[in-house]
This record gives structure tokens, C-alpha cells and sequence, in this order.
């Protein structure tokens, strides 16, 4: 009997998947434990091994079509059997998803007419209109949409093509790079045959399934392929030509200007430019048609060399008896030039403003600052590394105190998840690493079970994989509490923005020599302030207050992190 085969839950937050490659198709035999297809989920794309055995007799959704979970995908069943028996008791019959494809299609033929420039006449988009969506499996071809390449991905940049239209492509060429959020990351084509179209050009952003490619037989018509794929409508040709064509209007002189500049031509621009740096335009020779005053004229203008006009004379100070009267001062003109750069936002900026924006306005944070004896801790660090196989910092030090004190503290590694509190019964802390681009965060996992040497070891290579663009999404993800540390800056404190979901963040500034304090007597002391930023919904105040007394403790005694 035939089988329904539904699109599963790969992930506690996943409400749908992306098919994003078939490995079997209808007639292929398959075994329990087969591989049949590549799903992309909320967190990353994973293997969907059948739990069924049969022949796939039929394939409910193409590659890169989005599917609901517990949706059918696919029906399973001896060779020949009719399978539309079972679609219709799982409600999922192929009178549906006809219906839902002749919607697509006139949605689309209606958004390409709309596309349309207006020198296109009725009789042509009638004709478009009426073209069909062809299947890309039975012309050979391949849909390339822009992955999900991170849980936080909404959309990403083509950093970089890698190959041009007409190119050779196999499975496993790198298509492109694309800037997600998190990291520059590479494009596998996954699919073998001629580039036929790029749908996205370098530097400019797509929406995660959207089309950014199609690969497959050369002559394939892939404006047919375009209208089945759904593809992001293009901003109408008529408009860019608009903006082409549009000349820009010439100004009047304001109404402060002199009678001289109001009759010469220039550009609107050129006045401006003219009136801030104080150039008169009477002065100025124009090089476009008809003597007419441009910004490159302004910009290369040189004033002939003359002595400045004297100002207007001031009346002379009241000369003191027996003293001459003091001349007025002369103040020198100084002609300047605003300038500045605007670069695109980029991808990671964009989540940092949105996750971080987001966490402050909605996470009531309160700061709780503590200073901490920083003695002990340079003595210990100076013997731990005359032995250990790594050099140990101050910085992993902190961190493996925070992890011992989160064993003694646990409301602290916990998150908000709006109807409930999670309590984090593991503990893995984020580290926050700054690159060129903005801030990452990887994670020590387990880091209460783990060595300072093995803590060191592993934050060292988290850095260098983030300068280099290296994280994965599985580095960064799964943190329950984190720390920033600007010491190595010479900040003495600073307060930090929480890394939801955690409850908490710890901002760590630089250890000061100061006098301190010690048995009655003023002496030199090595001291480091550090800020826990709390989620007032989770943590209250004493608790963020005891929980870095015992950090204190564990850090001013360092012998304690080792029982």
C-alpha cells in the first residue's frame, strides 16, 4: 500500500523547509535509511533519510520550493501502484496543487505585464501572459536559490560571482560568495551543466529563496523556467530610463546672492559649492556648452593672486593718553570643503543594529559594577604559564570563573522565552570577538568541564577563524551566557548590550594600577572593574550581585577554580 511521505521537524523552532535537493526520482528504488533528499531548515540544511521502503511514485515538491512541515513531499509504493488514493487521504490530492500552480501563474504573468516598459504593446503581453511555467527537471535544469546560511539569515549580498553566464558549472563548483550576517560564505552550485542566468548582480542583496541562478543546457529558455520559479520582480526599465533622461532643472539665484552670480549660468551645484566656499562666480570660466558654470569648474578653480580686500575700517579704540590708538584686527579667510564617504550597510551591521536594538528596547537591562583584587590572579597566571602547553590570559581566566560561579548561580544561564523561563542546566559561554565588520560571537561549549589550557587553546582558534571569516553557524550559535572584554583596549569599564536569548552579558575592563587599601595601609594595587548587564525579566538584583561576589572570590583565589 502507498505511503504519504511528509516534510518532517528537523528543529524545535522550524515551521517549514526548503527542498533543497532531490537524491532520488520517481521510479528510483528505495531502502529505510536512503537518502532522499537535502532539506534546509530554520538552522541548517540536513540529510532527510527515508524511514519507508518502495518506489517513489511520485514527488510533491520541486527543488526550492518552500513546503510546510507535515506537508507531503513525496508517496512511496510498490512499482506501478496507483499513488492517488493515498495524496487524497492525506489531503493532499494533485487537483490542489494544479489549482495552486494556474494561481502562480496568472500571479505571475500579471506581475510581468506589470514589469513591463510602456513601449511594450498590448498584443505582446497578452502573449506572456499566456506562456506556461516549464517543470526545470524535464529540461534538465536547476534552480539555484540564496541558501539559509545562518539561523538569523533573512537575506544576503552577492559578495562575488564566481562564474559568468555561459561558464561550465559542476556539483560541487564554488558558485558564489555571499555576505550573510554572520560571515562571507560559499555558494555551492550543487548541480552540473551551462550558467544560463544570474538573477542578482555583485553587491546587491536577495531574500533567502530567492533566485540567483539557473544552471542547465545551453539553449534552454529560461524566461520559462523564471515564471515557474517565482522570481523577485525587477524594478520597471521605464524607471531607469526616467532617471537617465531626467535633466536637472536649472535654479534661480537665492535671494542673497549678488546681481553679479544671479545673471551668470551655473549649475545649481556650482552655486552651492561657489557660495559655501565664498568663490565668485563672475570669477570662474565655465566649460560646458555655452560658458555654463559646472562643479568641476568650482572644484579646479584657483583665485588669481591678489592681496585680500582690506576689511571695511573699523573705528580706531579710543586712543589712551600718550599711547597710539590699537589697529583692529584682521581675521584671515579660510576656505574649506565638506567631504564625506557613504558606504552600503552591510549584512552583519544590519543584524548587529537589529538584534542588538531589538535586545535593548525590549529586555529591561540594570548594571551592577564590581572591582575585583587583581593580585593573586597575575601571581597565578605568571606559574600556570611556566607550565602550560598554551599561554593562558586574564581572559580565560574570567571565563572559567564564570563558568564556576554559573554552577553556583544558575538563574544567571537562563533566557526569557516569553511564557516560560529556560534554565540552562548546561553551561556555554559566548565570547565576543571583534572584526572588521562588526562583532562575533563563538562559543565555548561545556566550558565548566573544561582545562584553562583547553579554554585558551580553543578561544585563540575561535579568533583567528573569525579575522579570517571562517565560523560556522555552529560556532555561534547556543550560547546561555556571555562575556566582552575591552581590557586589552586600555577601557577601564564599560556596559554591554545583552546577547539574546542569555539573561545576562559581563563587560570586562582592563586591570589599573591604583592605590588601594590593605591591612590599614595604602599600597599599590592591581585592580579590574567588570559590569553584568542583567535581564531584569530573569535575574534580579541580588542575584547579579551575589553571583559576582562569588566571581570575586574565584578570581581574587584563583586555587579555588582548581577544587
Amino acid at each position: 500500500m502507498a505511503e504519504v511521505v511528509k516534510m518532517p521537524k528537523m528543529s524545535d523552532t522550524m515551521t517549514d523547509g526548503v527542498i533543497a535537493k532531490w537524491h532520488k526520482k520517481v521510479g528510483d528504488k528505495v531502502s529505510t535509511g536512503d537518502l532522499i533528499a537535502e532539506v534546509e531548515t530554520d538552522k541548517a540544511t540536513m540529510d532527510f533519510e527515508s524511514y519507508q521502503e518502495g518506489t517513489l511514485l511520485y514527488i510533491g515538491a520541486e527543488e526550492g520550493s518552500t513546503v510546510p512541515i507535515d506537508a507531503v513531499i513525496a508517496v512511496l509504493g510498490a512499482e506501478g501502484e496507483d499513488y492517488k488514493a493515498a495524496l487524497e487521504a492525506a489531503g493532499a490530492g494533485e487537483s490542489k496543487p494544479e489549482a495552486a500552480k494556474e494561481d502562480v501563474k496568472q500571479a505571475d504573468s500579471t506581475a510581468e505585464t506589470n514589469d513591463k516598459p510602456e513601449t511594450v504593446t498590448p498584443d505582446n503581453d497578452a502573449d506572456q501572459t499566456e506562456g506556461e511555467a516549464v517543470d526545470p527537471e524535464s529540461v534538465g535544469a536547476t534552480i539555484i536559490r540564496m541558501p539559509l546560511l545562518s539561523d538569523t539569515m533573512t537575506e544576503g549580498v552577492i559578495a562575488q560571482w564566481n562564474k559568468k553566464v555561459g561558464d561550465v558549472v559542476k556539483s560541487d563548483d564554488n558558485l558564489a560568495d555571499v555576505e550573510t550576517d554572520k560571515a562571507t560564505m560559499e555558494v555551492t552550485a550543487y548541480a552540473e551543466g551551462i550558467l544560463l542566468y544570474i538573477g542578482v548582480e555583485k553587491g546587491q542583496a536577495a531574500k533567502v529563496n530567492d533566485i540567483i541562478a539557473i544552471v542547465g543546457k545551453e539553449g534552454t529558455d529560461v524566461q520559462a523556467l523564471l515564471r515557474g520559479g517565482k522570481p523577485k520582480a525587477a524594478p520597471a526599465a521605464g524607471t531607469t530610463e526616467a532617471e537617465k533622461t531626467e535633466a536637472p532643472k536649472e535654479e534661480t539665484a537665492p535671494a542673497g546672492s549678488s546681481d553679479a552670480n544671479a545673471r551668470v549660468k551655473a549649475s545649481p551645484l556650482a552655486k552651492k559649492i561657489a557660495k559655501d566656499k565664498g568663490i565668485d562666480l563672475s570669477q570662474v570660466k565655465g566649460s560646458a556648452e555655452g560658458g555654463r558654470i559646472v562643479k568641476k569648474d568650482i572644484e579646479s578653480y584657483t583665485p588669481a593672486a591678489k592681496a585680500p580686500d582690506a576689511p571695511a575700517p573699523a573705528a580706531p579704540a579710543p586712543a589712551k593718553e600718550g599711547k597710539p590708538a590699537a589697529p583692529a584686527p584682521v581675521i584671515p579667510v579660510f576656505v574649506g570643503e565638506e567631504k564625506f564617504t557613504e558606504k552600503p550597510v552591510t549584512q552583519m551591521r544590519k543584524t548587529i543594529g537589529k538584534r542588538l536594538s531589538d535586545s535593548l528596547f525590549t529586555a529591561p537591562h540594570f548594571y551592577v559594577t564590581m572591582s575585583i583584587d587583581m593580585d593573586s590572579a597575575i601571581t597565578a597566571r605568571g606559574k600556570m604559564n611556566e607550565f602550560s602547553p598554551v599561554k593562558i590570559s586574564f581572559n580565560d581566566i574570567v571565563l572559567k570563573a564564570v563558568a564556576a560561579a554559573l554552577k553556583q548561580h544558575p538563574n544567571l544561564n537562563s533566557s526569557w522565552r516569553g511564557d516560560k523561563i529556560r534554565y540552562n542546566e548546561h553551561i556555554n559561554i559566548g565570547v565576543a570577538v571583534a572584526v572588521d565588520e562588526g562583532l562575533l560571537v563563538p562559543v565555548i561549549r561545556f566550558a565548566d568541564g573544561k582545562s584553562l589550557s583547553h579554554i585558551s587553546a580553543e578561544v585563540k582558534d575561535f579568533a583567528q577563524k573569525a579575522k579570517a571569516k571562517k565560523l560556522q553557524p555552529s560556532d555561534w550559535e547556543g550560547s546561555t551566557f556571555t562575556i566582552s572584554n575591552l581590557g586589552m583596549f586600555g577601557v577601564d569599564e564599560f556596559t554591554a548590550i545583552i546577547n539574546t536569548p542569555d539573561a545576562c552579558i559581563l563587560a570586562i575592563g582592563g586591570i589599573q594600577q591604583i592605590p588601594v587599601v590593605k591591612n590599614g595601609a595604602v599600597v599599590p594595587g592591581n585592580v579590574m572593574k567588570v559590569t553584568l548587564s542583567c535581564d531584569h525579566r530573569v535575574v534580579d538584583g541580588a542575584q547579579g550581585a551575589a553571583f559576582l561576589q562569588t566571581l570575586k572570590l574565584l578570581i581574587e583565589e584563583p586555587v579555588r577554580l582548581l577544587v
